[in-house]
């Protein structure tokens, strides 16, 4: 078992990323379905939250059925960070947690993200409100970041000990520098010297390139992370969660879903989507996961390009059963 606090997971526990644009509610709501054991919203500018920014409010939502869930905050400021801590606290996450590691240009040129890598004192200093601010609510801080800002300056190691000891209760490490941002192969050997450390007590998760339940077997034999966080290799193929656990338990690989599990797993995430976005926005925002749930199957642009055109949900329902009728038999390339 791992404990995060007073949250406890199963061995080896397998952890959804934060990805912004993606790891909405009902995305989530499919990787709940297929395994994940803790999830994150995506993150939330603390910023937009203490200004009541609509984006920023609505990314709050979470819902019973995804607990354990932890809601994620980046900025800049001390303050603002403290502060949308409290805001997010007051929501009922299981933990609350902080992003030291989004390398996008628009987040890390402005102080916030992976350049707090750039000044670790102000990254303590911060952590430490954060860890004061949550206290009351019994929430456990954790931390998700990377190597280092460059090859010439990987600082994980030491970030990882002045974290720990001011408060945070788990550390997850992307495998990579925010230079690379997310070009390249992770490199998890700076991860396994921050588990291996003797001073670090609280659990550490590896993050980077877990798209097999191969490699997920693979890297937690070879680095000995508690647990993995599983990103982009989940969009559109949330099975990757369930594929993970059987591999673990069996040392056998799952068949991959039939197509009609593909098109009922697509279904729900649309019908999440519609419950909790509106019909409007709704169909919008699923059509950038059609192509990631279709993919690999023959002569499915047709339908893909059907998909993006239509704005009645009875026509996308009826186009979805479509795909089912037709490629029953068909296998994925």
């Amino acid at each position: 078992m791992v404990k995060i606090g007073k949250i406890e997971l199963p061995e080896f526990p397998l952890l959804l990323a934060p990805m912004e644009d993606v790891s909405d509610p009902p995305f989530r709501a499919v990787c709940k379905a297929n395994g994940a054991d803790l999830m994150y919203t995506e993150f939330i500018s603390s910023e937009g939250l203490i200004r009541d920014a609509a984006k920023s409010r609505q990314k709050l939502d979470i819902f019973d059925y995804e607990q354990p869930i932890g809601i994620q905050i980046f900025g800049s400021d001390i303050d603002s960070m403290r502060e949308s801590a409290v805001i997010s606290a007051q929501v009922g996450p299981d933990l609350i947690d902080i992003n030291y590691g989004c390398p996008v240009k628009n987040v890390a040129c402005k102080g916030a993200g992976a350049a707090l890598l750039r000044d670790v004192p102000k990254m303590v200093a911060m952590t430490s409100a954060i860890v004061k601010a949550v206290e009351p609510f019994g929430l456990p801080v954790t931390v998700k970041t990377r190597l280092g800002w460059d090859d010439a300056t990987k600082n994980v190691e030491e970030v990882a000990e002045r974290l720990q000891d001011i408060g945070i209760q788990a550390l997850t490490i992307h495998g990579r520098t925010r230079v690379q941002m997310y070009k390249g192969e992770a490199d998890w050997t700076l991860i396994q010297k921050v588990k291996e450390n003797p001073r670090i007590q609280i659990p550490v998760f590896g993050n980077g390139d877990i798209d097999t339940p191969q490699k997920a077997v693979e890297y937690k034999n070879k680095y000995g992370v508690d647990g993995v966080m599983i990103g982009r290799a989940s969009i559109g193929y949330p099975w990757i969660f369930r594929e993970v656990k059987h591999y673990m338990q069996t040392g056998e690989l799952l068949a991959p879903p039939t197509i009609q599990e593909r098109i009922d797993m697509c279904k729900m995430h649309f019908d999440k989507s519609l419950e909790w976005k509106g019909p409007r926005l709704g169909i919008f925002e699923m059509r950038r996961h059609y192509a990631n749930y279709f993919r690999g199957l023959p002569n499915v642009k047709t339908y893909r390009t059907r998909l993006v055109q239509t704005e009645d949900p009875a026509e996308i329902y009826s186009i979805l059963d479509e795909i089912a009728n037709t490629m029953e038999y068909a296998e994925v390339e």
